[in-house]
């Protein structure tokens, strides 16, 4: 069921257009078109998910999307989301924190914590706090034991266009120590083609983490040189099998540019965030989704960039402090800038 309508708590000279679904456990998802700079988007309150996004003059969308919002808590799962409260992997599942042992859901070949487990950011509903036809601002809250984590927190995701930019803010707080990484889960197809493999990628990364056989990190922090993860100067993404974080940094840092993305057919676009690590995965899993405008993704058919955390921080003091202490606030921000062809 759809309904179609304006909200009357928007701010600004112009409200947004709204639209709600039913997902078959019965909750309501309210679907939100942004404009702004050149850019439309639209964001759900499901996951705060962007299921569409497109830039004015290119006739295809630019990341993977479903019209069907029930298949976002399935096959289409993570596609488009702000994942957490911890992004990526937690090996076994379980750190300690301050001298006390945490076992969180193992949702990951039921060994292991991805994205936060099973009841994730991604499939929550989120409430939406500000918009003006621009932006939107949503928040959520996870109560203390959500997970198996601690402490209650207190999300914020708030989604920006200008200048042919997406920017997405992500913040949090906590009443207790607890890990934290947020991150957003898009897939990119700059062409519309279908396989990204022939797009070039450029990474400001001089090391990555290798993993194991369950992509978790092995602990190991290796330099990319002389190695199929050196993206120090453009090169297509190939036949990779990528599903590796990128080091970025030691620690969270200014927004500055990290990656850039191009298209076989000339469209770029620039990764800038204040994230330490990046996640490239190739979308070589993806298989059968239903997509935007009737297509049905296969494998390879987006890219996901995920500026967060390293993977299995809690588990490795020698990797950046992804623990969110009460009085802090997680901070991250990470824009998404477009070039079309012929343009820096």
């Amino acid at each position: 069921m759809t309904r179609n309508g304006s909200d009357g708590s928007a701010t600004g000279a112009a409200a947004m257009q709204t639209d709600e679904a039913i997902l078959p456990d019965g909750r309501p998802v309210r679907g939100i078109t942004l404009e702004g700079g050149g850019l439309r988007a639209r964001v759900l309150t499901l996951g705060a998910i962007v299921q569409e996004l497109r830039l004015d003059g290119i006739d295809h969308p630019l990341v993977l999307g479903s019209p069907d919002i029930a298949a976002y808590l399935g096959e289409m799962r993570y596609v488009g989301a702000i994942v957490g409260r911890y992004a990526n992997r937690i090996g076994q599942g379980r750190f300690s924190l301050g001298g006390e042992d945490f076992q969180t859901d193992r949702n990951f070949l039921d060994r292991h914590t991805l994205h936060g487990g099973s009841d994730g950011t991604d499939c929550q509903i989120w409430e939406v706090r500000s918009h003006r036809r621009d932006r939107v601002t949503l928040g959520l809250s996870l109560p203390d034991g959500h997970m198996g984590f601690p402490g209650h927190l207190n999300l914020t995701a708030q989604f920006t266009l200008a200048d042919a930019t997406l920017t997405i803010t992500l913040s949090a707080r906590s009443d207790a120590a607890t890990p934290c990484s947020l991150a957003h889960h898009g897939y990119f197809d700059l062409d519309g083609g279908g396989d990204i493999r022939g797009h070039r990628l450029s990474i400001a990364a001089e090391r990555y983490l290798p993993v194991d056989d369950d992509l978790i990190p092995t602990g190991e922090i290796a330099a990319v040189a002389g190695t199929r993860f050196d993206f120090r100067q453009a090169r297509e993404i190939g036949p990779g099998g990528y599903d590796h974080n990128f080091c970025l940094s030691d620690a969270p840092r200014t927004l500055r540019p990290v990656a850039r993305l191009t298209g076989q057919g000339g469209l770029a676009m620039q990764v800038e965030t204040t994230a330490c690590g990046l996640q490239l995965y190739d979308g070589a899993h993806l298989s059968g989704l239903p997509g935007l405008e009737g297509r049905i993704y296969e494998t390879h058919a987006g890219v996901a960039l995920e500026t967060q955390f390293w993977p299995d921080a809690p588990n490795r003091p020698d990797f950046p402090d992804p623990i969110l202490r009460p009085g802090d606030v997680f901070s991250e921000t990470t824009r998404y800038r477009f070039a079309r062809p012929g343009r820096t």
